[in-house]
């Protein structure tokens, strides 16, 4: 593999949701409720800004200017013009204060995507899948910040971080319903590695994981051992993909959340290549 350097600064307060779209970079920056995409180093252009907290979005089947998102206290579907068509706000009665946080799409058509408390209350968090007729649907309850998910090429897995316990769950679900069946702890970081964050799968069913605090991107084998580890020039990698014209060009977010003094890779997407395919980035299917 290459050494993992800067594709674009741009000094991003939280950049995530990175998803490789039609060989363009596309990712947000949370708390500013912007996304952008990246079509070659050093370039970046908003494609939207909101007024609300953007956590993640995937392309629309169809469409090339629609998105599905998950924004604010739920998820919407994201038109020309930063245009907002809600879908479902359930978090906005959450007992205490609440926002989307990370999302994807799985093989078929269906979005699902996490929420978390501001101040990551423990089990203040929870999963929602969106099917393609725009229902949203509570899956899961009682986690704390949701990241992930992701998914395998057949859908029938999907891996799902807690990121405070340090805890990557590995989910049967059915393909057919959407419905989940099995959970099994599949990996757990050591303490003073970091915590998992974005997470991806690629075509030999690896799992790249961001450790945020940890300075580096961890990739699993499909039984949980550890293929590599690689070392991120920025100590907040908080998303991961696999994206570029040959499909192995490897794509990190960082952040400078709360970073008094951040160096100019904190905030921006860093790139390399590696031995790995990409899967599709999935679009929804509404």
């Amino acid at each position: 593999m290459s050494k993992l350097t800067l594709w674009a600064s741009g000094g991003y307060e939280l950049a995530e949701g990175a998803r490789s779209v039609e060989g363009r970079l596309i990712f947000v920056d949370i708390l500013a409720g912007a996304l952008y995409e990246s079509p070659r180093p050093g370039h970046v252009r908003l494609l939207a800004q909101l007024d609300v907290p953007l956590g993640a979005v995937a392309p629309v089947a169809g469409s090339a200017d629609r998105w599905i998102a998950a924004a604010g206290a739920g998820i919407a579907l994201l038109g020309p013009g930063d245009t907002l068509t809600w879908l479902g706000r359930p978090e906005s009665d959450a007992p205490v204060p609440t926002r989307m946080n990370d999302g994807a799409c799985d093989p078929h058509g269906r979005f699902w995507a996490g929420s978390m408390a501001y101040e990551g209350t423990p089990g203040g968090g929870s999963l929602y899948r969106v099917d393609a007729h725009g229902t949203v649907t509570r899956m899961l309850t009682g986690m704390s910040i949701v990241n992930g998910p992701a998914f395998d090429a057949d859908g029938g897995q999907m891996y799902l971080a807690d990121t405070p316990t340090g805890e990557i769950y590995r989910y049967s679900v059915d393909v057919a319903s959407g419905d989940i069946t099995t959970r099994q702890v599949f990996a757990v970081i050591p303490p003073g590695d970091g915590t998992p964050d974005g997470m991806t799968v690629d075509t030999d069913g690896r799992l790249w994981v961001a450790l945020w605090g940890g300075s580096a991107i961890r990739c699993f084998n499909p039984d949980g051992s550890v293929h590599q580890t690689l070392a991120v020039p920025a100590p907040q990698p908080s998303s991961v993909c696999l994206g570029g014209a040959d499909g192995n060009q490897l794509f990190v977010t960082t952040a400078r959340y709360r970073m008094t003094d951040p160096a100019p890779e904190s905030g921006a997407i860093i790139s390399g290549q590696v031995t790995a395919s990409a899967l599709p980035a999935w679009e929804f299917a509404g």
